[in-house]
């Protein structure tokens, strides 16, 4: 594939007509296109400019593992290197209750949702600023590059995958029956993520300084979710505000998953991050809808 500036611009316009293409397929129509200001719109969007939508997403899919050394091999390093810290620190010297878990399955099961969550984030923060060009070339949905960069961290996803079922194979573990409900938590996470990345691509684009405060974000919250821990270790008078991080929710439903009940799920908990999460991606959604009419004029 061809990934010039000039080819890639040439598609985007074709798959922009596409979208525009009248319904009774005879042609084209005329009409004023202008961003629809409602959050509800959005989805109506995406299934309307889905081409463009997975283009995009190929489109930089190709472009992270072009010219690399260890190529897909990153997506495992990371947060391999990330279990073997944890398992150390939490499981070795504060000894943590593993709940019954070999600790290094305990800490991957926390380490992949969490993984995506972040590389989504971070992707989806700066996915305006960096294709600037675009912008000014054609009109489309601008909330169709925040959301696009979701599938490049899900395909990272994936490939993590592979390495928690070799460590659940290493250790002798099954997973459980209630693994069949991971997509729900998968969409939670997709939902958190993306409702942040609205926000924060969106205030990138005035305020320039909002890009740096990505990576303080994911660091922090790293050791403020029970990804090196289990969320029971919190005192129970404050589980449900800890749940309030709509993470807290998505890794106890990871780890219910493949644990079983041998790390039952705290059901408050689990409603207070369903709805924090559900309120980011609205607003965010919303929010990003609102400033995109003026997105050509800061860049």
């Amino acid at each position: 594939m061809n990934l010039s500036d000039e080819s890639f611009i040439l598609k985007l316009k074709i798959a922009v007509l596409k979208a525009l293409k009248g319904s009774d397929g005879d042609g084209y129509y005329d009409m004023i296109i202008e961003p629809n200001k409602t959050a509800s719109a959005f989805l109506i969007e995406l299934i309307r400019y889905r081409e463009l939508f997975f283009f995009l997403a190929w489109r930089d899919i190709l472009a992270r593992y072009k010219q690399t050394v260890l190529g897909i091999a990153w997506s495992v390093l990371r947060p391999f290197c990330a279990m073997l810290v944890f398992t150390v620190i939490f499981g070795r010297l504060a000894k943590f209750p593993s709940e019954g878990v070999p600790y290094p399955v305990l800490v991957f099961s926390a380490m992949l949702p969490w993984q995506y969550f972040s590389n989504a984030l971070q992707e989806s923060s700066g996915s305006i600023i960096s294709r600037s060009a675009m912008i000014t070339k054609v009109y489309f949905p601008r909330i169709i590059m925040p959301a696009s960069t979701v599938i490049v961290s899900a395909v990272d996803f994936l490939i993590s995958f592979a390495l928690l079922a070799f460590l659940m194979l290493w250790y002798g573990f099954l997973p459980s029956g209630y693994i069949f409900f991971m997509p729900m938590f998968f969409l939670l996470a997709t939902i958190s993520a993306a409702g942040i990345g609205f926000w924060i691509s969106a205030l990138v684009v005035k305020y320039r300084d909002f890009h740096h405060i990505v990576p303080f974000m994911v660091q922090f919250g790293l050791y403020v979710s029970p990804v090196g821990f289990s969320s029971s270790v919190i005192p129970e008078r404050w589980r449900l505000l800890y749940s309030l991080n709509p993470m807290v929710g998505v890794i106890d439903g990871f780890r219910w998953c493949i644990q079983g009940e041998g790390s039952p799920l705290y059901l408050p908990g689990l409603a207070a991050s369903v709805v924090m999460s559900a309120a980011l991606f609205w607003s965010g959604a919303k929010f990003f809808r609102r400033t995109e009419r003026f997105f050509a004029d800061f860049i």
